[in-house]
Protein backbone atom coordinates (compact mmCIF):
# COMPACT_ATOMS: atom_id res chain seq x y z
CA UNK A 1 0.00 0.00 0.00
CA UNK A 2 1.30 3.59 -0.62
CA UNK A 3 1.28 6.59 1.52
CA UNK A 4 -0.66 9.80 0.88
CA UNK A 5 0.41 13.36 0.79
CA UNK A 6 0.31 13.46 4.69
CA UNK A 7 2.68 9.99 5.23
CA UNK A 8 -0.53 7.89 6.60
CA UNK A 9 -1.86 4.96 4.45
CA UNK A 10 -2.98 5.74 1.21
CA UNK A 11 -7.06 5.73 0.79
CA UNK A 12 -8.18 2.56 -0.89
CA UNK A 13 -10.05 2.73 -4.07
CA UNK A 14 -12.25 -0.06 -6.08
CA UNK A 15 -12.23 0.23 -9.66
CA UNK A 16 -15.10 -1.39 -11.77
CA UNK A 17 -15.13 -1.78 -15.96
CA UNK A 18 -14.61 -4.18 -17.98
CA UNK A 19 -13.18 -2.05 -20.73
CA UNK A 20 -9.87 -3.00 -19.87
CA UNK A 21 -8.90 1.00 -21.28
CA UNK A 22 -10.96 2.21 -19.44
CA UNK A 23 -9.95 0.52 -16.44
CA UNK A 24 -6.26 1.26 -17.04
CA UNK A 25 -6.98 5.00 -17.24
CA UNK A 26 -9.07 5.31 -14.53
CA UNK A 27 -6.64 3.58 -12.09
CA UNK A 28 -3.67 5.65 -13.37
CA UNK A 29 -5.34 8.91 -12.98
CA UNK A 30 -6.25 7.22 -9.07
CA UNK A 31 -2.64 6.78 -8.28
CA UNK A 32 -2.05 10.06 -9.86
CA UNK A 33 -3.79 11.32 -6.57
CA UNK A 34 -1.96 8.61 -4.44
CA UNK A 35 -4.88 6.30 -4.29
CA UNK A 36 -4.18 2.40 -3.32
CA UNK A 37 -6.65 1.30 -6.49
CA UNK A 38 -8.15 -2.69 -6.58
CA UNK A 39 -9.02 -2.66 -10.30
CA UNK A 40 -11.37 -5.69 -11.61
CA UNK A 41 -13.78 -6.16 -14.48
CA UNK A 42 -17.08 -8.11 -12.86
CA UNK A 43 -19.27 -7.63 -10.19
CA UNK A 44 -18.30 -10.80 -8.47
CA UNK A 45 -14.36 -9.88 -8.74
CA UNK A 46 -15.40 -6.36 -7.05
CA UNK A 47 -17.45 -7.41 -4.24
CA UNK A 48 -14.54 -10.21 -3.09
CA UNK A 49 -11.70 -7.31 -2.86
CA UNK A 50 -14.46 -5.34 -0.90
CA UNK A 51 -15.19 -8.18 1.29
CA UNK A 52 -11.59 -8.89 1.78
CA UNK A 53 -10.69 -5.31 2.43
CA UNK A 54 -13.21 -2.30 3.07
CA UNK A 55 -12.75 0.45 0.49
CA UNK A 56 -12.86 4.37 1.27
CA UNK A 57 -14.15 4.73 -2.75
CA UNK A 58 -15.52 2.67 -5.20
CA UNK A 59 -16.17 3.80 -8.91
CA UNK A 60 -18.80 0.90 -10.62
CA UNK A 61 -19.59 1.03 -14.01
CA UNK A 62 -23.33 0.32 -14.19
CA UNK A 63 -23.22 -2.37 -17.11
CA UNK A 64 -21.13 -5.15 -16.24
CA UNK A 65 -21.03 -8.82 -16.82
CA UNK A 66 -22.84 -10.71 -14.03
CA UNK A 67 -23.62 -8.41 -11.45
CA UNK A 68 -24.51 -5.37 -12.49
CA UNK A 69 -23.22 -2.33 -10.85
CA UNK A 70 -26.37 -1.85 -9.68
CA UNK A 71 -26.20 -4.93 -7.45
CA UNK A 72 -22.31 -4.00 -6.74
CA UNK A 73 -23.83 -0.78 -5.29
CA UNK A 74 -26.49 -1.87 -3.00
CA UNK A 75 -24.27 -4.96 -1.98
CA UNK A 76 -21.58 -2.75 -0.66
CA UNK A 77 -24.37 -0.47 1.30
CA UNK A 78 -25.31 -3.63 3.11
CA UNK A 79 -21.89 -4.15 3.93
CA UNK A 80 -20.70 -0.71 4.74
CA UNK A 81 -23.43 1.63 5.10
CA UNK A 82 -23.93 4.91 3.76
CA UNK A 83 -20.38 6.39 4.89
CA UNK A 84 -18.49 4.50 1.48
CA UNK A 85 -18.38 6.67 -1.27
CA UNK A 86 -19.67 5.17 -4.46
CA UNK A 87 -19.87 6.73 -7.67
CA UNK A 88 -21.36 4.98 -10.98
CA UNK A 89 -19.70 5.05 -14.51
CA UNK A 90 -22.00 4.74 -17.55
CA UNK A 91 -21.68 4.71 -21.34
CA UNK A 92 -25.34 3.41 -21.80
CA UNK A 93 -27.34 4.70 -19.36
CA UNK A 94 -26.69 8.39 -19.89
CA UNK A 95 -30.18 9.73 -19.65
CA UNK A 96 -31.57 12.00 -16.41
CA UNK A 97 -33.38 9.50 -15.30
CA UNK A 98 -30.93 6.88 -15.52
CA UNK A 99 -28.89 9.23 -13.44
CA UNK A 100 -31.31 10.10 -10.70
CA UNK A 101 -32.10 6.35 -10.61
CA UNK A 102 -28.18 5.45 -9.69
CA UNK A 103 -28.26 8.04 -7.47
CA UNK A 104 -31.30 6.80 -5.31
CA UNK A 105 -30.09 3.74 -5.68
CA UNK A 106 -27.79 4.74 -3.12
CA UNK A 107 -24.57 6.29 -5.55
CA UNK A 108 -23.28 9.62 -4.07
CA UNK A 109 -22.53 10.71 -8.10
CA UNK A 110 -23.14 9.57 -11.56
CA UNK A 111 -20.70 10.37 -14.01
CA UNK A 112 -21.43 9.50 -17.96
CA UNK A 113 -18.59 8.60 -20.65
CA UNK A 114 -16.59 9.37 -21.65
CA UNK A 115 -15.64 11.98 -18.77
CA UNK A 116 -13.20 14.71 -18.23
CA UNK A 117 -10.42 13.52 -16.08
CA UNK A 118 -10.18 16.47 -14.38
CA UNK A 119 -14.06 16.42 -13.60
CA UNK A 120 -13.50 13.13 -12.01
CA UNK A 121 -10.63 13.61 -10.03
CA UNK A 122 -12.27 17.31 -8.19
CA UNK A 123 -15.36 14.64 -7.64
CA UNK A 124 -13.69 11.71 -5.81
CA UNK A 125 -11.88 14.33 -3.82
CA UNK A 126 -15.04 15.68 -2.64
CA UNK A 127 -16.40 12.74 -2.03
CA UNK A 128 -13.14 11.81 0.16
CA UNK A 129 -13.18 15.03 2.01
CA UNK A 130 -16.33 14.40 2.94
CA UNK A 131 -16.50 10.46 4.18
CA UNK A 132 -13.35 11.84 5.89
CA UNK A 133 -15.81 13.90 8.38
CA UNK A 134 -14.45 17.06 6.90
CA UNK A 135 -18.65 18.38 5.83
CA UNK A 136 -21.22 17.28 8.41
CA UNK A 137 -24.28 17.81 5.85
CA UNK A 138 -27.25 18.18 7.89
CA UNK A 139 -25.38 20.42 10.72
CA UNK A 140 -24.80 23.00 8.11
CA UNK A 141 -28.32 23.78 7.06
CA UNK A 142 -30.07 26.69 8.44
CA UNK A 143 -33.99 25.78 9.33
CA UNK A 144 -34.96 27.93 6.00
CA UNK A 145 -32.79 26.13 3.80
CA UNK A 146 -34.50 22.33 5.68
CA UNK A 147 -37.41 23.96 4.63
CA UNK A 148 -36.79 24.85 1.05
CA UNK A 149 -35.04 21.08 0.98
CA UNK A 150 -38.50 19.48 1.98
CA UNK A 151 -40.49 21.56 -0.60
CA UNK A 152 -37.78 20.44 -3.42
CA UNK A 153 -37.89 16.42 -2.01
CA UNK A 154 -41.80 16.86 -2.35
CA UNK A 155 -41.19 18.04 -6.20
CA UNK A 156 -41.73 21.82 -5.85
CA UNK A 157 -39.99 23.86 -8.55
CA UNK A 158 -38.63 27.22 -7.65
CA UNK A 159 -41.55 29.25 -8.61
CA UNK A 160 -43.91 27.04 -5.97
CA UNK A 161 -41.32 27.01 -3.34
CA UNK A 162 -41.24 30.51 -3.08
CA UNK A 163 -45.55 30.75 -3.11
CA UNK A 164 -45.04 28.45 -0.01
CA UNK A 165 -42.71 30.03 2.12
CA UNK A 166 -43.89 33.74 0.91
CA UNK A 167 -40.49 34.55 -0.47
CA UNK A 168 -39.16 36.12 -3.93
CA UNK A 169 -38.48 33.16 -6.50
CA UNK A 170 -34.86 34.95 -6.77
CA UNK A 171 -34.55 34.10 -2.86
CA UNK A 172 -35.60 30.72 -3.08
CA UNK A 173 -33.06 29.94 -6.25
CA UNK A 174 -30.53 31.88 -3.95
CA UNK A 175 -31.31 28.82 -0.86
CA UNK A 176 -31.30 26.04 -3.39
CA UNK A 177 -27.90 27.06 -4.81
CA UNK A 178 -26.58 27.16 -0.53
CA UNK A 179 -28.28 23.71 -0.28
CA UNK A 180 -26.34 22.25 -3.32
CA UNK A 181 -23.16 23.89 -2.38
CA UNK A 182 -23.42 22.66 1.33
CA UNK A 183 -24.53 19.16 0.71
CA UNK A 184 -21.37 19.36 -2.17
CA UNK A 185 -23.90 17.83 -4.98
CA UNK A 186 -24.70 19.50 -8.80
CA UNK A 187 -28.29 19.30 -9.39
CA UNK A 188 -31.12 19.55 -7.37
CA UNK A 189 -32.25 15.53 -7.87
CA UNK A 190 -29.04 14.54 -6.49
CA UNK A 191 -29.76 16.84 -3.52
CA UNK A 192 -32.97 14.85 -2.94
CA UNK A 193 -31.17 11.72 -3.27
CA UNK A 194 -29.05 12.86 -0.28
CA UNK A 195 -31.32 14.33 1.40
CA UNK A 196 -33.07 10.65 1.26
CA UNK A 197 -31.08 8.55 1.94
CA UNK A 198 -29.61 10.65 4.93
CA UNK A 199 -32.91 11.49 6.19
CA UNK A 200 -32.55 14.88 6.39
CA UNK A 201 -36.13 15.11 4.62
CA UNK A 202 -39.45 13.40 6.70
CA UNK A 203 -41.34 10.96 4.07
CA UNK A 204 -44.52 11.50 3.77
Amino acid sequence: MGADRTGSAAARALVVDDDPGLLGLLTRLLELEDLDVTAVSSGEAALAAARDERPDLAILDVNLPGLSGYEVCRALRELYGPALPIVFVSGARTEPYDRVAGLLLGADDYLVKPFAPDELLARVRALLRRASGERPRAGRLTAREHEVLQLLAEGLGQRDIADALVISPRTAGKHIERILEKLDVRSRAQAVAVAYRDDLVATR
